[in-house]
């Protein structure tokens, strides 16, 4: 595969459905970053290292010198908001970022403005904006999303593009028929389907240009049979879902811990409060059962209740979420874990995080847009399922098993980096879900 990477040549442009707090926080960043005035703190490929095997060189190098991602300095954005705000009003309304870091690069961000977006109210009832497109049907609003990737790139003179979803969480909803071929999907966006939502339609006229498409949301966008069968026709590659910032990505890292022991858990509840256009959104029920789905499945998939009955099998598991105005971006999370050991004696675990929702999650919109330009870029098509580390609730190949312990999904990310650039793997068992490279590039 090594040898037939295509190299990073050129500018990327990274284009964001949703210009609000997560995506003019990560704009800002990388921004400040190329202007020495800040570091990319959280970002894996800016600042992570991996480890090789014996061999010459240096054998523990950072992960940007050891594979071919594109550069920081290549990289330019733009998107689409239901808001006109460009992105320096967009981070300012957001109050994440210090207002003097903003006005240092001020001019850098007020250059960026958004797109119409693909919106319907019905989907996202606690928002009202007024920027978007009117169209007859989804089909036409394919087309015109199309149109306007077409002319970013041309405006930009960029000559590679990604797409990574930072809008909101949508109304939830289920697989259904128009969802199950590619046919029947075309025919649903004809036919305004109400099956089919707003962030699907982008992934839809990103993955039918061959345009990677990443959904951080908990949304039902990319993991449905319709995309995934596009994707393996366009060779583009595909992934998600949610972002793992702060309850989640603490549960991701304490409770393999606690498998690793052997120790119970008979309950863990979970709340948090939040006040920014997240915490807004999901004020609404609708919303929050498609975020509820997706944080609920972290535990069992990591403590494997069918296999340890005796310690998880009566797990009670509880989600909460409360908007909080006053929080504004600074999520505020608590956890209460009922765990039991030696005879069954009981003890408990408290975790009071309080996080930025938006620092945690700008590194992670980052470095999954420019995996996934890596990954199209080695041939290797279809759903990235080794990008997982950043993910609640991963999308798997071919309905295999999700993994959801952080530390294994770090490993696997690492053994696939090795293999792309051909230096024996620790695991080749990790692989096995993850690369079919030579099947997937023939």
């Amino acid at each position: 595969m090594k040898e037939q990477m295509l190299p990073a040549k050129g500018k990327l442009g990274i284009l964001l459905p949703g210009l609000g707090a997560v995506a003019s926080t990560m704009i800002a960043g990388v921004i400040a970053t190329r202007k020495g005035l800040s570091k990319p703190v959280g970002s894996l490929t800016q600042t992570g290292h991996i480890e090789l095997g014996e061999g010459k060189g240096d054998r523990n190098p950072l992960i940007k010198d050891f594979v071919p991602l594109a550069s920081l300095e290549d990289v330019v954005f733009g998107g689409w908001d239901i808001y006109e705000d460009n992105v320096y009003e967009a981070a300012s309304n957001a109050r994440v970022l210090d207002q003097e870091l903003l006005k240092s690069i001020k001019p850098e961000l007020e250059a960026i403005k958004p797109m119409k977006a693909v919106f319907d109210r019905s989907y996202v009832r606690n928002l009202d904006g007024t920027f978007y497109k009117q169209t007859a049907t989804k089909w036409d609003a394919a087309q015109e999303l199309i149109k306007d990737i077409e002319n970013f790139k041309k405006e930009n003179k960029v000559s590679r593009v990604v797409i990574v979803w930072t809008g909101s969480t949508e109304k939830y909803l289920e697989q259904s028929a128009v969802h199950e071929s590619i046919a029947s999907f075309e025919a649903g966006l004809k036919n305004n389907d109400v099956a089919i939502a707003p962030s699907m339609i982008y992934a839809y006229a990103a993955v039918s240009q061959g345009i990677p498409f990443i959904n951080g949301a908990p949304n039902l966008t990319t993991d449905i049979p319709a995309i995934v069968q596009l994707a393996n026709k366009t060779k583009t590659a595909i992934g998600g879902k949610d972002f793992k910032t702060g309850q989640t990505l603490m549960k991701t890292v304490v409770a393999p811990g606690l498998a690793a022991r052997s120790l119970g858990v008979s309950g863990w509840y979970s709340t948090n409060i939040l006040g920014n256009r997240d915490g807004l959104v999901l004020d609404d029920e609708q919303n929050f059962k498609t975020k509820e789905v997706s944080k609920l499945g972290v535990l069992e998939d990591i403590l494997r209740p069918d296999l340890h009955p005796d310690l998880y099998g009566e797990l009670y598991h509880k989600i909460r979420i409360n908007y909080y105005p006053p929080h504004g971006d600074n999520k505020e999370s608590w956890d209460n874990i009922d765990i039991f050991g030696w005879l069954n004696y009981k003890m408990q675990i408290k975790i009071n995080f309080l996080c930025r929702d938006s620092i945690l999650a700008a590194p992670l919109v980052l470095d999954l847009a420019l995996f996934a330009d890596l990954a199209q870029r080695a041939g290797m098509y279809g759903v990235q399922d080794w990008l997982s580390f950043y993910l609640k609730a991963p999308q798997s190949k071919d309905g295999a098993p999700v993994e959801n312990d952080i530390f294994k999904q770090l490993n696997t990310l690492k053994e696939v980096l090795r293999n792309m650039m051909q230096e024996p793997t620790s695991e080749p068992g990790t692989l096995k879900h993850t690369l079919e490279v030579e099947e997937a590039i023939r």
